[in-house]
């Protein structure tokens, strides 16, 4: 009875997907890698987690009654308090700590989506061409890449700052035009791997020219891969940008980020403690959140690897 008992169990994913073939919905390596993704209970909390912090930092500053610049004549340093409005506290301007904080949160992100998508467009571009061409245009490509990262990466972003002014647009641009080489160097491997398949051979042999090869064959097979060091780049830029801000170089007033924050309540941690205790826990929540993302869509895409 234990045999039968397991051998049906055995076959029970297997009757799932035929029932899902016979009903329109045939497998697929997407569908396949949700299904692991959703059965990984850390990645969906964190997701649910990254998903409130999310909410709340596009929504959140248009729902609380104060704003993020504003002072409250009335409460300079208050600490948090539930009677006067002000959750979070107050900083040393009198101005509300969670719309600021929700707010640096918002700047934070944009900051990361915004350079991710860069140093990912830019990464599969470079990589892809680079991978699937081969040759001296191969190696020279390549050795570009080993300059650049021999280049101190913080310095060279400071560089910029000091050269072009403290701009957030060029703080996006500087991080996200840096961060691209290690998703040239995964692409590439990769497109040297899938140019040698039977598919790639066959759409050589009809003359498809090189560029629609790499548009429709190789780089729709790296989704994989590209999900998830995207997933795994959002955090490390994130990172980076509350460094450079806690040094001066980022975000500066009257807008603000959580590293600006953090570097304003790290001065004045042991008269107004909340000032570092709520920025730095939401960038703590957050970080962890998408490293246990990211950790998923690892597992999800090659489960192999677990």
């Amino acid at each position: 009875m234990t045999l039968f008992v397991t051998k049906r169990e055995a076959l029970e994913p297997f009757a799932a997907h035929e029932a899902e073939a016979m009903h329109g919905r045939p497998r697929s390596l997407t569908r396949d890698a949700m299904r692991r993704l959703m059965a990984n209970k850390a990645a969906v909390v964190s997701l649910a987690v990254f998903a409130v912090i999310v909410v709340a930092a596009i929504a959140g500053p248009w729902v609380i009654p104060h704003d993020y610049e504003t002072p409250d004549w009335a409460a300079f340093g208050a600490p948090p308090s539930w009677e006067s409005g002000h959750w979070f506290g107050t900083d040393q301007n009198g101005r509300d700590l969670l719309a600021r904080t929700l707010y640096g949160t918002r700047v934070s992100l944009t900051v990361a989506l915004i350079a991710t998508t860069v140093s990912v467009l830019v990464g599969i571009l470079y990589g892809a061409v680079s991978g699937f061409v081969g040759g001296r245009v191969d190696q020279a490509m390549m050795r570009f890449v080993d300059v650049m990262y021999a280049l101190p990466y913080i310095l060279f972003v400071i560089l910029l700052m000091v050269i072009f002014g403290r701009n957030v647009y060029l703080l996006f641009a500087a991080i996200g035009l840096l961060e691209w080489l290690t998703m040239a160097r995964i692409v590439r491997g990769q497109t040297l791997s899938l140019k040698e398949r039977e598919f790639v051979e066959a759409a050589r042999a009809s003359g498809v020219s090189t560029f629609t090869i790499i548009r429709r064959h190789i780089v729709p097979n790296l989704v994989g891969p590209v999900v998830i060091f995207a997933s795994l780049t959002i955090p490390e830029i994130i990172v980076t940008e509350s460094f450079l801000s806690y040094l001066g170089f980022g975000v500066q007033e009257p807008l603000t980020s959580l590293g600006t924050l953090i570097s304003e309540g790290a001065n004045v941690l042991e008269v107004l403690p909340w000032l570092l205790l709520f920025p730095g826990g939401v960038l703590v929540s957050l970080l962890l959140a998408l490293a246990f993302i990211g950790d998923g869509l690892r597992d999800a895409f090659d489960p192999k690897d677990r």
